[in-house]
């Protein structure tokens, strides 16, 4: 049995006692059904992990002893922070999944023209507090120690006047220009539009502000679908992903 990883918003330091917070205890104790005895890794986002013991279960809590901690990261070296208008329905949650595993830095959710979800106030906080909790549970996966910003909803105007990386690129299909060879970056800023795609003003915006429009290929991908594929080509490109 593959052993278990948390998040934990607790600081970790090793030969430690931590009680779990309520869901990853759930977790442990109910789905997982472990118990006093058996052994998971711990991590906070600041880096490395845990080995660590489980010491006692109650019907609230798991309380855990860490171990040593291990400098283990698997992090890449192409810092990418996504820009992505919000989509509908579970889209949005796959792509902050899906992204996550990729190996993004942040992510940022848009409004644009042709976004066709609405989010203010309490609830948009509330999609974002769900989205970081997906890229959690993504890292907990993926063996991830360092979890993604997923920052406030912000509109198109204040993403590009704000996001600050080496490299920026838009995405859209009527694009020319394939991602060109060049020296690495170490970081990159990629901007995606809705299912309706970046309105033209939109797109001139994005290129005045110093954003290279970039195609992947011939066809039209769809948005959950696009992010995912520019990742992963940014990532064989400059990153990690591919022959070593």
């Amino acid at each position: 049995m593959r052993t278990a990883r948390i998040y934990t918003t607790h600081k970790l330091h090793s030969n430690t006692v931590v009680v779990l917070e309520s869901e990853p205890s759930r977790h442990l104790a109910r789905v997982l059904r472990l118990g006093v005895g058996d052994r998971l890794t711990l991590f906070d986002g600041r880096g490395g992990e845990y080995l660590s013991s489980i010491t006692a279960v109650d019907k609230k809590n798991v309380q855990v002893l860490t171990g040593a901690h291990l400098q283990h990261e698997c992090e890449s070296p192409l810092n990418i922070h996504l820009g992505i208008a919000i989509s509908r329905g579970e889209r949005m949650d796959w792509i902050v999944q899906k992204s996550t595993e990729l190996g993004i830095s942040s992510l940022t959710p848009l409004s644009t023209k042709h976004t066709g979800v609405k989010l203010a106030g309490d609830r948009a906080d509330k999609k974002i507090h769900h989205w970081q909790q997906i890229a959690i549970s993504a890292c907990e996966q993926c063996g991830r120690n360092r979890t993604p910003v997923i920052h406030p909803l912000k509109t198109l105007d204040n993403w590009l006047a704000s996001t600050v990386a080496e490299c920026k690129f838009v995405l859209h299909h009527r694009a020319d220009a394939y991602a060109e060879q060049r020296e690495p970056p170490t970081s990159i800023a990629l901007l995606i539009g809705p299912e309706g795609g970046l309105d033209e003003s939109e797109i001139a915006a994005a290129e005045q502000t110093g954003y290279a429009s970039l195609k992947l290929g011939p066809r039209v991908l769809r948005t959950e679908t696009a992010p995912l594929a520019a990742i992963a080509m940014l990532q064989g490109r400059w990153g990690d992903m591919g022959p070593s």
